[in-house]
Parts: structure tokens; sequence; C-alpha cells
């Protein structure tokens, strides 16, 4: 995670800490990619906070940690980066960079945002997604909705087909856990068998992958999730 860990934002699911940010620090990619180098790693998943505060909302830094990894190391890099407001400026950024994963969570279902998720826009995710392919339509594009806040399991279809209809291949499901008595209730334990239909229904929306099951977070068995969609 890239960018501190304080999120300008403040989402009802999230045990990250919210608040004002410290100043970036413009060395962090370099350090990252030595990281990356050091480790030996084959796939790379860079996420970050809200940095609202940033004029382009953090995205140069996202770019400059691709840049930088890609130099050190040979590596496939897939970005988890937040919604930058939809500032195309900074989506196209992060993409001439050459992410081999352009990857931004949905999190839950339309009814549910302005509970769960108070500073996102859910009609701007798909907005996201539809820029990001117009841009760079041969980058694999990624997206990821953690179940039993409160959502059904046909609401949760219908965000899978909007994520289709804007052409996103890899999506994620797993089971949201509480952090704290401070985060939103736990409405359900999603059931083994519902995460399976899901998974069914997803491959057969034709997603190039669906990973689904109660541990699954974005960057779960993530090397997997490109091997398995083709990436």
């Amino acid at each position: 995670m890239i960018l501190g860990d304080v999120c300008t934002r403040n989402c009802a699911y999230c045990a990250v800490a919210h608040g004002r940010p410290p100043k970036f620090d413009p060395a962090e990619p370099e350090r990252v990619a030595q990281a990356v180098a050091e480790m030996q790693l084959q796939h790379a998943v860079i996420t970050s906070v809200d940095r609202d505060d940033l004029p382009d909302f953090g995205a140069w830094a996202f770019a400059e940690t691709i840049r930088q990894i890609k130099q050190h190391v040979t590596c496939s890099v897939e970005v988890l980066v937040p919604d930058f407001q939809g500032n195309e400026d900074s989506i196209r950024a992060v993409l001439d960079a050459s992410p081999d994963i352009y990857n931004h969570n949905t999190e839950t279902v339309p009814r549910l945002y302005k509970r769960c998720r108070p500073g996102g826009r859910y009609e701007r995710v798909m907005r996201i997604f539809t820029t990001a392919k117009q841009m760079a339509p041969h980058i694999p594009t990624k997206s990821g909705i953690i179940l039993g806040m409160g959502e059904t399991n046909e609401e949760v279809l219908a965000v899978m087909r909007d994520l289709r209809a804007v052409d996103v291949d890899i999506i994620t499901l797993g089971q949201y856990l509480r952090p704290s008595s401070s985060h939103i209730r736990l409405d359900r334990y999603v059931t083994p068998d519902e995460f399976r239909m899901l998974r069914d229904e997803g491959m057969a929306m034709g997603f190039r992958h669906v990973e689904s099951g109660p541990l699954v977070r974005s960057s779960y068995h993530a090397w997997e999730q490109v091997q398995s969609a083709g990436v």
C-alpha cells in the first residue's frame, strides 16, 4: 500500500485510519520497486488509501511505482486504484504507465453506497471502467464486491451484469468481516453454495475469471487470477 496509511475517506466497512494524511514522499515508488526486486515477485499488487488532498489524487505515485518496478525487475504489476474522483487525467496517467491489470473495487451494491461508501458513487465506478477501456482497451480491468453488508444475491448479480456491460474482465467476491464494533454490522455469512452460484453466473456472463469465496480479497490468488484469465 502506497501513499501512506491515513485515508481521506471514511468507508463504514474499512479499518484504515481516516484523517489528514502525511505529506507524500516522492522517493516511495523507487523503494517499492526495490522491495519487489528483493522479494523476486512475479506479480505485484499495488494499492493505496484515497488521497483526495493531492492535486492528481495520487495518480503520479501509482504511475511512477509501475515504471520503477518494470525498470528494476521482470514482474507483472496490478494496480488497485482509488476512484481519483473520476478524474480522466489521473486515470490516463496510470494507464500510460502500462499496468498489467487496472483494478478498482465496486465494493457494494448501489442501494448501500450512501451507508457503506459515502465518499464513493456507483455511477462513477462504471464511468471509470468505461473510460479505462476507451483509453487502453488492451489492459484488463478488474473489480471486487464485498458480500454480507445487507445486499441480496439479486443485487449482486445486477452489479456483475453492470460490470460486464463496461467490459470488466476479472471480478472478486468475498465475505465482509467486521473490523470493530464501530464499523457497519455484519448482515450475514454468505454460504459456500451461494459463492459457487455467483462464480458460475459470473463465468456465464463472460468474465475471464471469477474469484468467489469467503476468504477472497482483491489480491487473493492474484497471480493465479492472472494466469487463469490469460493476462
